[in-house]
């Protein structure tokens, strides 16, 4: 992506899709909502937008087929699910191909340990069980939009045709007339969400990566990779103690990451956790721990960026390439995002 390729059209179109899903999540934080709940809105938002990669949008593998991805994690419990073991933590899902918010199923299986004990699970399993909990499956041309068609079949130099359904009727059309400002895509959409409880969840779902191979799990899935949220206790020394109460500090820590980019670099650098663990063992800000993290990414020849939280209200959205769709929306309720690396939030 790049601002010289693009039109205002174009960018227009994108930062209402931001807001979209920015004010989706809000609604529900301002009404005393869960973190949990607010990602997942803010992300199935983005689910149903053809623009992003991800539910509608997502880009084909190399045989045509879009396999999904998503996760979710939770620096804590939520307050309305007090069973939920502190040791969940959350949960991984890849090689999707039915679920038409995979998002939602995240939160739902999250919510069901005793229907899946594991972190990580994939295909029809997972399917299956998105059934037996009421989520919507589709078809698999629900996911198919023209756009992705094109970049998927000219990626591999093959001719546009023969495709693989009909083009809907005129009045049925999801898809976009504006050109796709993202060309072959690698990334995810993503959010992260602080509570007046002070949990933060953290929340991912995407396509892949255009023309990967069939099967391929990238980062996103992966608990540490792509994702990650955690809390740990506040120094445990008198004096640290006492200096919080004077200064109004919280008694524990919390922060939650969601990435973009190649997830292939995102899995060995072990991005999203490396930026919780140096906040929490070197005692570095959110802001120079998540910058330390990407610059990695590009050291190692991976791009990317990532959206980070933490219970302080800090953010940070550092990213090593052209462009990252982004935003934040606080207490005032007013959505800002950027697209552009030199994009000013707004």
């Amino acid at each position: 992506m790049s601002r010289a390729g693009s039109t205002p059209e174009q960018r227009a179109e994108y930062r209402a899709g931001l807001r979209a899903a920015l004010e989706a999540g809000y609604k529900i934080l301002g009404e005393g909502g869960e973190a949990m709940d607010a990602v997942t809105a803010a992300v199935s938002a983005m689910e149903d937008c053809p623009l992003f990669n991800s539910g509608k949008g997502a880009v084909f593998n190399t045989a045509g087929k879009n396999e999904l991805e998503t996760s979710l994690m939770l620096s804590k419990p939520p307050a309305s699910h007090p069973a939920i073991p502190p040791a969940r933590r959350g949960v991984g899902l890849t090689l999707l191909t039915h679920v038409r918010n995979p998002s939602a199923l995240a939160r739902a299986l999250y919510l069901a340990p005793d229907l899946l004990p594991h972190a990580f699970l994939s295909g029809a399993t997972a399917e299956s069980l998105a059934e037996s909990l009421g989520e919507p499956l589709v078809p698999e041309s629900y996911f198919y939009t023209k756009k992705r068609w094109l970049e998927h079949r000219r990626g591999l130099g093959l001719p546009d045709e023969p495709f693989p359904y009909p083009d809907p009727d005129e009045d049925e059309k999801t898809d976009r007339d504006l050109p796709l400002l993202d060309l072959q895509p690698t990334g995810t959409v993503g959010a992260v969400a602080l509570d007046v409880r002070g949990c933060i969840a953290s929340l991912t779902s995407t396509g892949g990566r255009t023309n990967k191979l069939v099967g391929r799990v990238g980062d996103t899935p992966h608990m540490g990779a792509g994702f990650w949220a955690e809390e740990w206790p506040a120094a445990a020394g008198w004096v640290q103690k006492a200096w919080g109460k004077i200064w109004g500090l919280p008694a524990c820590h919390a922060l939650g990451v969601s990435g973009t980019g190649d997830g292939d670099y995102f899995i060995r650098c072990a991005t999203a956790v490396t930026i919780a663990h140096r906040v929490k063992h070197l005692g570095e800000s959110l802001e120079k721990a998540a910058a330390y993290a990407v610059e990695e990414l590009r050291q190692q020849g991976g791009i990317g960026g990532v959206i980070a939280l933490d219970n302080m209200g800090n953010v940070a959205m550092p990213l090593n390439c052209p462009g990252m769709y982004r935003g934040v929306v606080r207490k005032d309720g007013v959505p800002l995002t950027a697209i552009f690396d030199d994009d000013v939030l707004e």
